[in-house]
């Protein structure tokens, strides 16, 4: 349906304006009429030039899709119809590419289309845990409890994702302003010195000479320097997409000191809330192994979690296989090795994430306390460094003086 904006005046005198979606321009004077509008000016929204251009359309979050779960899990729970929730929803929505999706997968319930299927039409919002945990709740009935668990889920995976950007913002900023700082010295200030030094013609101490050849050579070969690290950046991204350079990239983070641990926790955590929901809302286990396999973001837990998939196939349980892959820590296999054997495996998976979620929190506090005084001495260090060695000279003549 087409989109007019309006301007006009309450009863009170006071100017409103805005759009309103209907048919025609007699639609939106009847909706306007029932709002106590008067004078209203009445024009179609003009086109956006830049609607169609994907790098200009709006890009759906993971909190637009909680959002989305949630008021679509009270409302079914209230007992609305699908259709005439998803209207609804589509109307609020201020998202335009959310909301273009939302009237697509509207228009689709109503042809008779399941809500599952329809979702798996936009694998980019939706991804194959949705769809399934969705596909699970319209046949057995529970639609509502299941996006309730679903939103629920949404919201402790978007807050420990939070928790780890967070974390990293700091070094990373730091990072970042050191480097400037770095780039801004070796180009600006030390050809200066460079220049004053020459003219006392005597020998540069070490630590001086090697700050000014290091600043001459960047300034030499910086317009080679930086199409090589976006050279270097591609053929990275290039190696990581290919099966093997996935794999050893991954295997290489997840064994590493000290990162490595955090992201080990960060995979037990999302493995186990993942399979743990998808248990619960009834999908069977064989489906619920092949999209937490997928959706894992470390190709070595995902191909540890296909193995297991292939074990229980065979019929064998499912610790014995984690245990295997030697990726997943005693403590959790052992659990869950326990929760299958009373029948209790989803439940048993729900409480080892919850513990996972807390060991997470503290080793991205113990990982931001540990960063903070190491990036004040790598700054110190390089700043009071460079300082020290471009005064060098000027201590040595003034002794000699």
């Amino acid at each position: 349906m087409p989109i007019y904006v309006w301007k006009g005046k309450n009863i009170h005198g006071e100017k409103r304006k805005g759009q309103i979606e209907a048919i025609d321009e007699v639609g939106v004077r009847a909706h306007l009429k029932r709002l106590r509008i008067e004078d209203a000016v009445i024009k179609p929204k003009p086109k956006d030039l830049f609607e169609n251009i994907a790098i200009f359309k709006p890009k759906v979050t993971g909190k637009d899709v909680v959002i989305f779960t949630r008021q679509l899990s009270t409302m079914i729970d209230a007992g609305l119809p699908l259709v005439q929730c998803l209207q609804i929803l589509a109307r609020q929505q201020s998202n335009p590419t959310f909301k273009k999706v939302l009237l697509a997968i509207q228009s689709d319930v109503e042809t008779g289309t399941t809500l599952a299927d329809s979702m798996r039409k936009h694998p980019k919002i939706f991804d194959n845990l949705y769809s399934n945990m969705i596909e699970a709740g319209e046949l057995g009935g529970i639609l509502d409890t299941i996006l309730s668990r679903l939103a629920t889920f949404k919201e402790k995976a978007m807050a420990l994702q939070k928790r780890i950007k967070g974390a990293m913002t700091y070094p990373g900023i730091c990072l970042a302003i050191s480097l400037l700082i770095l780039a801004v010295i070796l180009i600006f200030v030390v050809p200066v010195f460079d220049k004053m030094f020459a003219d006392f013609g005597s020998t540069l101490p070490a630590p001086t000479q090697i700050v000014v050849n290091l600043s001459r050579g960047f300034k030499s070969y910086i317009l080679y320097v930086i199409p090589a690290v976006v050279v270097l950046i591609w053929l990275f991204k290039k190696y990581y997409n290919t099966e093997k350079g996935r794999l050893q990239v991954d295997n290489t983070i997840l064994w590493s000191p000290v990162v490595g641990s955090l992201v080990r926790k960060v995979a037990v955590s999302k493995f186990t809330r993942t399979l743990s929901t998808m248990l619960q809302s009834g999908v069977p286990i064989l489906d619920a192994l092949g999209v937490v396999a997928r959706t894992a973001g470390n190709k070595v837990i995902e191909r540890a979690v296909l193995r297991v998939s292939a074990s229980i196939a065979e019929g064998r349980p499912i610790a014995e296989p984690l245990e295997e892959s030697g990726v997943f820590p005693p403590m959790v296999v052992q659990m869950i090795n326990v929760g299958e054997s009373v029948g209790a495996l989803d439940t048993m998976l729900e409480k080892v994430a919850d513990f996972y979620d807390e060991e997470v929190d503290q080793a991205v506090d113990n990982l931001t306390a540990m960063i903070e005084p190491f990036m004040m001495v790598f700054l110190g260090g390089m700043i009071g460094g460079l300082v020290v060695a471009m005064y060098l000279p000027i201590f040595k003549i003034a002794s000699v003086v």
